[in-house]
């Protein structure tokens, strides 16, 4: 029985989905490729109007450009297998599919953990050094700040894929998930070391968490005293306006993230997670061009004007 055990691998996982229940498929189905759509629009749009517009082209925006693409990345990377899901009454993902789609998942999502913390450090320059900033957030610190985002999220993701995938996967092939998300994964291992990988795991996630976290709160804590420091209303106003929308994305992302994958194992209910997981990989790449952006009046003004030129282009044509 041991011999059986260990020699029928898992080639495939089946996704239990978000739901079974026939009534909710479609306009969930719906729903989904509303905010898929506004996803892609939103996030590319942003993408578009900071690299054709010259004044945009400055840290906040190269940094917001970067997000933007991370946003594309990982929403791309799980919004379609849901989608698919709640059509398919056969939600069977292969091996290497579903080991693709949490690299790409991991990888975008670690890559956004870094930018956030190095857009952190940009707000940090920019409110309590002004008028060093030109110097301090140079073209050169920009990109090494945006390279090594990338390194660490694309590293990140080969070490919990390397650790995940080298487990057996000789029980239940059937995923509580509606993605190959790693702890709905982990759990389906028979290996001896699954206990261990996941406390490797675990201190891996917490590191990348926390450096960040930490690089962020230094960085508002040093903002804030500098705001405290201002005389003037307006220059209160000022500061704290450039700084509110981060402060909200940084919220939403840090507080979602210790909620699914910092709790002990044992604390993990798949129906909670899955909520979690809905609003995480879908919701927030769809507000963080609003929030980023559509509140921004340096943003406002070329997407007026870019409106205003497709709906004249529009009148010529007809």
């Amino acid at each position: 029985l041991s011999y059986l055990r260990h020699t029928l691998k898992v080639t495939q996982f089946i996704l239990l989905g978000l739901t079974s229940d026939p009534e909710l498929q479609v306009p969930l189905f719906i729903m989904f490729t509303l905010i898929y759509l506004i996803t892609l629009v939103g996030n590319l749009g942003i993408m578009v109007l900071i690299l054709l517009d010259s004044r945009l082209h400055t840290p906040m925006y190269f940094f917001l450009c970067n997000l933007s693409l991370v946003d594309f990345g990982y929403s791309t990377a799980v919004t379609p297998t849901v989608m698919a899901g709640l059509l398919i009454e056969d939600k069977i993902i292969s091996y290497n599919t579903c080991a693709a789609q949490m690299f790409f998942f991991v990888a975008f999502a670690t890559v956004e953990n870094y930018l956030l913390a190095s857009m952190a450090y940009d707000r940090y320059a920019a409110v309590c050094k002004p008028l060093h900033y030109t110097t301090t957030m140079t073209t050169g610190v920009c990109a090494c700040l945006a390279t090594g985002s990338y390194l660490c999220g694309f590293l990140n993701a080969s070490i919990h894929i390397g650790d995940t995938f080298s487990l057996s996967f000789c029980k239940s092939n059937v995923i509580h998930h509606f993605f190959c998300d790693i702890p709905a994964v982990m759990i389906l291992s028979c290996s001896d070391r699954h206990v261990s990988d996941e406390v490797v795991l675990g201190y891996v996630s917490s590191f990348n968490v926390f450096f960040a976290l930490l690089v962020i709160i230094i960085s508002y804590l040093f903002i804030f005293i500098t705001i405290l420091k201002m005389q003037s209303a307006q220059g209160h106003q000022k500061a704290l306006s450039t700084c509110a929308s981060h402060l909200s994305a940084i919220s939403i992302f840090y507080g979602t993230i210790i909620f699914m994958y910092l709790q002990p194992s044992s604390n993990h209910s798949m129906d909670t997670d899955k909520m979690a997981s809905v609003f995480y990989t879908t919701v927030i790449p769809m507000l963080n061009p609003v929030v980023y952006s559509l509140r921004n009046q340096e943003v406002k003004n070329p997407f007026k004007k870019v409106l205003m030129k497709a709906k004249s282009s529009l009148i010529l044509g007809f």
